[in-house]
């Protein structure tokens, strides 16, 4: 049965997208209380939060951005995978490893729908939307010897068991081998506090209580006399203009400025914590989600931050995983994938020079691997291929352009 067209919600009892501040619950928290913020936390509605979409979008765009290689084990020559070249009829790669990876960000799962042709080889994958899916475990048999089972709900809202001959399961971190859990839920907490804090501060701005500054007479005024007053206030010392000016006021009228109370101050300091705890959360560096309020903004400093994001983050949590459940269930026994990180590694172009330097100059790289790196074509006429061997290296006193070695050399004056 297909499941073509399951990129849509349904909801059911147990699809993840039930809120959080549900307290029936409140049991997928560990046993926890349900989020103290007062508002409803679900892995789509997380989204409207601008740190967890900056977060989402970072560790997504860039993972499916980044070249799926396929190679032969042993010979490590390169080979074309059709699946992965085009595993979907509408979607791009990219766009169908970005869906995959929001998945997995969102619920801590991602799946995908394997089609296979007559001669069983799998030609198409088909992401389905993890609130549809629900995992167990059942005794391994000859038909399923992971014991893993997807009962997934179907447009008409039956439901449909399948294998892992039929999905392709992307689980994140977890805790019993079977799903991953969704950081969405773990950060709840946080989550919530962060949305209900954007809340409070529209709350606050829209009631009009950030105003600058009271008008303040001796006498009682009405309606229009208040407004006049006003009206002439803002004419007068009002806009750029009167950037330090000197006010002067008759009629026993006073101003009296407002300043943010310091309880305001922290309310804006802890708007600016819940950003770094998404960022802990979604092991993103917080310069990436636009919060440079204790880095530098430039420079060396965020290199090494962006690398250590590749290195301990982006590739660990991320990338390896990937490779080796493709390599698992979508390529034959002596191919496997790689993903191509060398360009998010380079560094300037400075530094990108010396290394390739060093690479050619050992022998370890030739001209072409060097241009394959720079997404430049090969030299064609073979050249580009032979790799150079450091004369540096030759033992002392021989010349290697002769074919000569010390050994050789004293032998022929003897």
């Amino acid at each position: 049965m297909s499941l073509f067209g399951l990129f849509e919600s349904r909801a059911t009892v147990e699809s993840p997208t039930t809120p959080l501040a549900s307290s029936s619950l409140a049991g997928l928290l560990g046993g926890g209380a349900p989020v103290e913020a007062g508002v409803a936390v679900t892995e789509t509605g997380a989204l409207a939060y601008p740190a967890v979409w900056r977060a989402a979008s970072v560790v997504a765009n860039v993972s499916a951005s980044l070249p799926l290689h396929t190679y032969t084990v042993g010979t490590k020559d390169r080979v074309t995978s059709d699946i992965l070249e085009e595993p979907h009829p509408e979607l791009t790669k990219f766009e169908f490893w970005r869906l995959l990876k929001l998945h997995r960000l969102l619920w801590g799962n991602a799946y995908a729908q394997k089609v296979y042709n007559g001669a069983g080889t799998i030609v198409q994958l088909w992401p389905i939307r993890p609130d549809r899916v629900l995992v167990e475990r059942e005794r391994p048999s000859g038909g399923n010897p992971g014991g893993k089972v997807f009962w997934v709900q179907t447009e008409d809202g039956g439901r449909v068991r399948l294998t892992s001959r039929e999905v392709l399961h992307l689980p994140g971190l977890g805790y019993d081998g079977v799903t991953g859990c969704s950081p969405v839920r773990a950060a709840a907490q946080g989550i919530g506090l962060g949305i209900a804090a954007e809340r409070a501060a529209g709350r606050l701005y829209g009631s009009g209580n950030m105003i600058s500054g009271v008008l303040q007479t001796e006498q009682r005024l009405n309606e229009g006399q208040a407004a006049d007053l006003k009206a002439r206030w803002k004419a007068r010392y009002g806009g750029a203009q009167a950037a330090h000016d000197v006010a002067i006021l008759d009629s026993g009228a006073s101003f009296h400025p407002v300043t943010m109370p310091y309880k305001d101050s922290q309310f804006l300091e802890s708007r600016m914590f819940q950003v770094t705890e998404v960022a802990r959360m979604f092991g993103v560096p917080p310069f990436l989600l636009m919060a440079t309020e204790k880095s530098t903004s430039w420079g060396t400093g965020l290199e090494q931050q962006a690398q250590g994001f590749v290195t301990w983050d982006l590739g660990p949590a991320w990338l390896t995983p990937t490779e080796q459940r493709v390599t698992k269930e979508l390529l034959p026994k002596d191919v496997y994938a790689k993903y191509q990180v060398g360009g998010l590694l380079r560094g300037d172009s400075a530094a990108r020079a010396l290394f390739y330097r060093a690479m050619r100059d050992t022998g370890a790289f030739t001209a072409n691997n060097i241009l394959a790196l720079e997404d430049m074509p090969p030299i064609a006429d073979g050249t580009g291929d032979t790799h150079l061997q450091p004369m540096a290296m030759a033992p002392l006193g021989s010349d290697p352009t002769r074919g000569e070695t010390k050994e050789g050399s004293d032998a022929e004056d003897d």
